[in-house]
């Protein structure tokens, strides 16, 4: 089970449309990245820091920063958002954000995703990173990868979705009612296509995507890639 949770205090008081909202980040060994992510981020109800067994002082910058950290050892980025996930539903959001911890993705973009679920006209809303991405910002496998992905879901599911950013908002009773199982790379996947499963309204908007700070540990290495692929070819049979 995660380890107990720690708070710090400082954090700016969100205005009232956003005080049931809760952003998740998964993070490991984001020391450098994740101060300027959470500076970034616009005033929410919660901000939930999931430390999947960082090496470096990922834990420590976060809680100086005023967000709650949670400790999930046990490596997977599903594993991650899950444990973030059961803490902020915990402490009753009615919109939980996820968001990755490397700079790569804008925070202060966050009202485009989380305003048209909380006005009611989409249950979950993805970042479509596909035509803002600044050069540099996604590899030639990732891209490849997206398109392979979303050209599967499609196929099983009748949807064609843009992207397979890791930028998202998503109602609580709706992410709840998906039981979502994948602990690693298949957790997107199965989220997008248990979304159209189970008639979500589903929107996508345009957000921007930058180089990352520091080397991914997916798309950065040989062995990342070569995994993540594989499990989205297993996801998408699994959860079709």
């Amino acid at each position: 089970m995660p380890a107990a949770v720690t708070a710090a205090a400082g954090a700016a008081a969100p205005p009232d449309r956003y005080r049931t909202v809760a952003v998740v980040i998964p993070a490991l060994d984001e020391e450098r990245a994740l101060p300027r992510v959470l500076a970034e981020l616009p005033p929410v109800g919660h901000v939930i820091v999931v430390d999947n067994g960082s090496r470096d002082g990922t834990a420590r910058v976060a809680a100086q920063a005023g967000a709650i950290v949670l400790s999930e050892p046990r490596r997977g980025y599903g594993r991650a958002c899950k444990a973030g996930i059961a803490e902020a539903a915990r402490r009753g959001a009615e919109v939980l954000v996820i968001l990755d911890g490397d700079h790569s993705d804008y925070p202060a973009e966050l009202p485009l995703l989380v305003d048209p679920v909380l006005q009611g006209q989409a249950d979950l809303v993805l970042g479509d990173r596909t035509a803002r991405a600044e050069p540099g910002s996604l590899f030639p496998q990732q891209r490849y990868g997206n398109v392979l992905a979303t050209f599967l879901i499609a196929r099983v599911t009748g949807h064609r979705y843009r992207d397979m950013g890791p930028f998202r908002a998503v109602a609580m009773p709706a992410l709840l009612a998906l039981e979502l199982q994948d602990d690693n790379y298949g957790w997107n996947v199965e989220m997008q296509i248990k979304a159209v499963r189970r008639g979500l309204r589903i929107r996508e908007v345009p957000v921007g995507y930058r180089p990352r700070i520091g080397q991914s540990k997916v798309s950065g290495t040989l062995r990342g890639t070569v995994r993540a692929g594989g499990k989205i070819l297993w996801s998408v049979g699994r959860y079709r």
